[in-house]
């Protein structure tokens, strides 16, 4: 009787094959193309970081000569970026640069030798560059809690409204956003049962956390206002009234697109406060754009008299679309600094076939996407899809 045979030791992966699954790890398996494109995007935004610290216009009146106006224009950007960190660090880099570049000679005659520091400011380098990755961990871990805290305040997904199709996206510029969108039915207290549907987009001025806060007790104070019995007018004039006195003098305004709807005559009534004019693509394949309103909420008021929005009225059809975005989506940029613009957005709603609503807010998106490419994005991209069904 033989013995088992016992199963075959698996061999161990090869040195190359190590590297590949480590290399697929670190580039999270793009083309060197994209790692480079991504490389280009992030220079220019941290060119344009420290760059806004420095002013140019003395640079180049008291600099006289290329060579003095390039080295000139380097020590100013080293300097915009050295004081980018706390005290301590500012000196442990210019320590570090002095011994990557000191040496001594020690001993005498045959028994002289130099030694190299270069080492010991190379570690002091890994030791900064361990300290900022540090910060940037746990500055990301916080805004990771801000994003979902955040994401409890807009819909997870569209209401579900008899006779519309609704579909929405967002994708902010950092990890937070100052853009909102919401789409409820209000529950009015004397309206015998009708739940007229109320949609809004908005935009606080400004990026990342300051935004995102205003942004968290804008949607509050229209959730408290709409619960109420009052009008769209009313609603309106209480945001304006809420935005301006947390605006800090204007500084953080917003603009916004509301919107109410009778799910029942598909008759609306909306008012512009300097939002981007949605556009209303007819059944027929006519473009209206919605821009009666007023100024952004939370502007500085110049007279003792309070500011009046305008509203309309549009009568919807079945079939008709209505498409809201904020101005991240017309002033995303590629590689090259274009812009989307409205002249590349407007022809995919005009010919836009009937469809649901989320196929099309997808397309959209995934133009600008396609557009965009690599290049860093810039502001928060938000759009919603309306659609009457026929």
């Amino acid at each position: 009787m033989s013995a088992p045979s016992t199963p075959a030791a698996k061999a161990p992966p090869s040195r190359a094959h190590r590297f590949r699954v480590f290399w697929e790890r670190v580039t999270e398996g793009l083309e060197l193309e994209q790692l480079w494109s991504q490389v280009l995007s992030d220079a220019k935004a941290t060119y344009g970081l420290y760059s806004a610290d420095v002013d140019w216009d003395e640079i180049k009146r008291e600099t006289r000569g290329p060579g003095r106006l390039v080295f000139r224009s380097a020590w100013a950007l080293f300097q915009a970026m050295l004081m980018k960190l706390s005290p301590a660090r500012r000196v442990l880099l210019l320590f570090a640069i002095v011994l990557l570049v000191f040496q001594t000679d020690v001993g005498s005659g045959n028994h002289r030798f130099t030694i190299h520091f270069g080492w010991i400011g190379t570690l002091i380098l890994f030791l900064l560059l361990a300290l900022e990755l540090a910060d940037r961990v746990t500055m990301k871990r916080d805004l990771e809690i801000a994003r979902e805290i955040q994401q409890w305040l807009v819909p997870g997904k569209a209401p579900s409204v008899p006779g519309f199709d609704i579909a929405f996206a967002t994708r902010p510029q950092n990890t937070v956003a100052g853009d909102y969108y919401d789409a409820f039915l209000r529950p009015l207290p004397d309206a015998g049962g009708e739940q007229p549907l109320l949609i809004i987009v908005a935009d606080v001025a400004g990026k990342s956390v300051p935004a995102a806060l205003l942004m968290a007790t804008f949607q509050a104070s229209l959730r408290a206002l709409s619960a109420t019995s009052a009008s769209l007018a009313e609603v309106v004039a209480g945001l304006d009234r809420y935005a301006r006195a947390h605006s800090l003098e204007g500084r953080r305004f917003t603009t916004a697109f509301l919107a109410q709807i009778n799910p029942k005559t598909l008759e609306m009534q909306y008012t512009n406060a300097g939002h981007n004019d949605p556009l209303l693509r007819r059944a027929s394949g006519q473009i209206e754009r919605l821009s009666t309103g007023g100024p952004p909420f939370g502007l500085p008021l110049f007279t003792d008299s309070e500011l009046t929005y305008q509203s309309a009225t549009v009568q919807l059809q079945p079939g008709d679309l209505l498409f809201i975005f904020t101005d991240g989506v017309i002033e995303a940029v590629d590689d090259h600094g274009d812009e989307f613009g409205e002249s590349r957005l407007l022809p995919q709603i005009q010919s836009a076939p009937y469809e649901p609503a989320g196929t099309t807010l997808q397309r959209v998106m995934a133009n600008v996407n396609a557009f965009v490419g690599f290049a860093r994005q810039h502001d928060d991209i938000t759009c919603m899809v309306v659609r009457a069904n026929a």
